[in-house]
């Protein structure tokens, strides 16, 4: 069964990511959307996330894997998060989503802050699940 665009949760995912206004490199004085330094910090931190998301969840090299920082303006909330969501087919090769968020900036996670290998199934998200908060 296929569907079309913006018909799952995938699809929705890279929608938000592409349609996000960028920075402009001269209202934030730097080259790039992040800045120079901070764009290269930013995205190796990015990707290191991203491997270490496979590598501890045992994932193929074609899973696709969405790590995002973003900013949470709810009280008690740090003012960065590390989002991820990942996807992975379960023991009946259904295609399942899963998420959890990291409470700090994705240059300051680190591999042991991941979840353990073993909550692989508690990070799956129901079908029909709605949260604003993840």
């Amino acid at each position: 069964m296929t569907s079309g665009p913006g018909e799952n949760d995938y699809d929705n995912a890279l929608a938000g990511w592409f349609s996000r206004p960028q920075p402009e490199a001269a209202e934030s004085g730097e080259d790039g959307a992040f800045g120079a330094k901070k764009g290269a910090e930013q995205a190796q931190a990015l990707e290191r996330v991203r491997e270490w998301v496979r590598k501890r969840f045992n994932l193929p090299a074609d899973a696709a894997i969405l790590v995002s920082e973003v900013a949470c303006n709810l009280p008690g909330c740090p003012p960065l998060e590390t989002a991820v969501a990942f996807w992975d087919k379960d023991e009946t090769q259904e295609e399942k989503r899963h998420h959890f968020k990291l409470f700090k900036e994705v240059t300051a996670v680190a591999y042991d802050d991941l979840p353990f290998t073993w909550m692989k199934d508690s990070l799956v998200v129901s079908e029909g699940f709605a949260c604003e908060c993840c």
